[in-house]
């Protein structure tokens, strides 16, 4: 088992879903219980299903310098930049460390795909891309990286993980070991995915879209609802802000069971689970909250749920919050982890959005309604395809360093 890790501080996060932009509109949906999934309308072709859209994106325009980025992926990027004050505090960090000393670490399950499509469906008579799409750099996977980097003006490691849908919390355990080591003094952890064609096709040939909202955790479930989203998160060492939350540890596993399909015993998200407890120097039992990974799919929920009854004590509180926003995909890990800082920051443990009927497999760990209660620790679970998991462990600045 890993030693345990000296905890980092949050100093800094943001997140932008169907929920809404930024922290206060997220904090809104989930008190309301208001769910960001509607009908499909942005597939180029009729698909039955729900999506968690975010508004706007179509709206927003990149400054005139970081024009050669433009694309719809890069728009979600920006528009998630800009919420809560997140763009000043990384310029703060950049001035008190210098642009070389802060790393910008971004998981993305298919980064600027869409525009590759869009440009595919306008190939000329012979072939060959329009002009306005002769832009390499947002052809390639490393697209929301190399364009963060642009705009937050950063010269540090620069790294993008793309290991499906636990990448942008994988991120948070390559930031702990660049700041361990001494490469860095901070860094810009976070992910974004936008819903393109690739995405919807893809997952629904797989026949893992639901032609209804998702329910995670119902009995009857039938499927994912795909989302969008960008979240991002500022890492530094305790002593430049000991009052802010805390990362205090990190789990992952890789189990290559299948390439799609969880391992029947959850192995791999076991691993990770507890990985991640021994890092933060946890006791199962220590554990307030947990944000489930919680797709809705029937192997993933059965798993997971069979998972958090074998280790946690019946007080420890979990639900998954994908019936909110959607599996935003590479954005997931990102955007669960501020939902669990913000469980943390005001005591408010997320209802399991669309589980009517639970599942008998349930514990009585699950909250199906939201509940007020205090949160001084707080897991966030990550699993992707091919047995990628991850699991990241918050607490409040002071509880369980």
């Amino acid at each position: 088992m890993p030693l345990p890790m000296t905890p980092l501080a949050v100093t800094a996060y943001t997140a932008t879903s169907a929920m809404g932009s930024g922290l206060a509109a997220q904090l809104d949906a989930l008190e309301r219980a208001r769910s960001g999934l509607r009908p499909n309308d942005i597939s180029s072709a009729p698909l039955a299903c729900w999506i968690g859209r975010v508004d706007g994106v179509e709206d927003t325009a990149l400054p005139a310098a970081l024009a050669a980025w433009d694309c719809r992926n890069n728009r979600l990027a920006w528009l998630g930049l800009n919420q809560d004050g997140f763009l000043d505090r990384v310029g703060a960090a950049r001035a008190r460390y210098g642009a070389a000393r802060v790393a910008l670490l971004l998981g993305t399950s298919t980064a600027s795909i869409g525009a590759t499509e869009e440009a595919y469906r306008r190939l000329d008579p012979d072939g060959g891309m329009p002009d306005d799409m002769l832009r390499p750099a947002i052809h390639a996977p490393h697209s929301l990286a190399g364009f963060a980097a642009a705009a937050l003006d950063l010269e540090g490691p620069c790294l993008t993980v793309s290991t499906a849908c636990s990448s942008s919390a994988k991120v948070f355990a390559s930031a702990e070991r660049m700041l361990r080591l001494g490469l860095v003094d901070a860094a810009v952890v976070g992910g974004v995915d936008t819903l393109c064609d690739s995405v919807l096709f893809g997952f629904n040939a797989l026949e893992l879209v639901s032609p209804e909202p998702c329910r995670p955790f119902d009995a009857a479930r039938n499927g994912i609802s795909i989302g969008e989203a960008a979240g991002f998160a500022l890492l530094e060492r305790i002593e430049a802000a000991p009052d802010a939350p805390r990362l205090l540890g990190y789990g992952e596993a890789s189990d290559a069971h299948h390439m799609s399909t969880p391992h029947p015993d959850g192995l791999g998200a076991e691993l990770a689970l507890r990985d991640a407890l021994a890092r933060a120097g946890l006791d199962a039992a220590q554990v307030d909250y947990i944000n489930l990974h919680g797709t809705a799919s029937l192997k993933n929920d059965a798993v997971e749920a069979a998972l958090v009854s074998r280790t946690f004590p019946a007080t420890t509180r979990a639900s998954s919050t994908k019936g909110y926003t959607g599996h935003t995909l590479g954005a997931a890990g990102i955007v669960e982890a501020t939902i669990a800082l913000q469980a943390i920051e005001h005591g408010l443990v997320p209802g399991n959005l669309g589980g009517d009927t639970p599942d008998p497999i349930c514990g009585a760990h699950f909250a199906w309604r939201n509940e007020h209660r205090r949160v001084d620790v707080a897991l966030s679970n990550s699993f992707g395809f091919g047995g990628n998991n991850a699991c990241l462990a918050f607490a409040r600045a002071g509880s369980a360093a």
